[in-house]
């Protein structure tokens, strides 16, 4: 298959990058540990599925900020706080809380020393719907630029990312290859642009019989750069 070659890579973060769950799971914890101590009226009443529930309902009461996960958090946990007479300063306090934790990643063990080979032959771009930082990451300074949805006016799989992202590179879709975890919101959602998507599928799930396949899967970003190869052509 001819390609131009490829300048920019963007790359989505939670999954692809890192393991998200134990991640949120350990902010979401060290998060209520600090309500129970500061807002003990609040955490009286609502444990962590009730604070999801209500953040649910935001998001369908208020669709035109759904798509800003931490704006949804914040806007959600300032509403209980003044229900219980807490102040907004106290909010934001606990919100900073879980930002911190939010960027305490683990990379997997390829992402590093990738990363930093190809933050010298391309232009690196991330491009989460999620909040994390990746300056505030393991990942510091490799990337020269993050895009979130709450920037971009929209979630994956809407285009609105990766045309932030071909704004911002100055580059057509076929000098732009991302990479991601997510059939539909990383590999069909790029496609859909005219960018070539590889699906980085670390525990063999099954891909989606009803899309068509990705042009590479990749079980790591190690078998990715091999596939580029030392120029930044794709071998495909």
């Amino acid at each position: 298959m001819t390609t131009a070659a490829i300048r920019v890579i963007t790359l989505d973060l939670d999954d692809t990058l890192w393991p998200c769950a134990p991640v949120i799971e350990a902010a979401e914890e060290a998060f209520y540990d600090w309500l129970c101590r500061h807002t003990p009226r609040l955490a009286t009443v609502h444990d962590l599925d009730s604070l999801r529930r209500h953040r649910r309902a935001l998001m369908t009461d208020q669709p035109e900020i759904a798509h800003d996960l931490g704006q949804v958090r914040r806007r959600s946990l300032a509403t209980l706080m003044a229900s219980f007479d807490y102040s907004v300063e106290l909010a934001e306090e606990a919100m900073a809380l879980f930002d911190v934790h939010r960027n305490r990643v683990e990379p997997f063990d390829d992402v590093l020393p990738v990363l930093r080979g190809w933050s010298t032959r391309f232009r690196l771009i991330a491009l989460t719907n999620g909040t994390a930082n990746p300056e505030a990451t393991p990942l510091r300074g490799l990337f020269e630029r993050r895009l979130t949805a709450a920037e971009a006016g929209a979630a994956k799989p809407h285009p609105a990312l990766f045309q932030c992202a071909l704004a911002h590179a100055g580059c057509t879709p076929s000098e732009c290859l991302h990479v991601g975890d997510d059939p539909w919101m990383d590999i069909e959602a790029a496609r859909a642009l005219g960018v070539k998507a590889v699906w980085v599928n670390r525990d063999e799930r099954p891909w989606p019989s009803e899309l068509a396949p990705p042009v590479l899967t990749v079980r790591d970003l190690h078998q990715l750069d091999d596939w580029l190869g030392g120029g930044g052509e794709p071998a495909w």
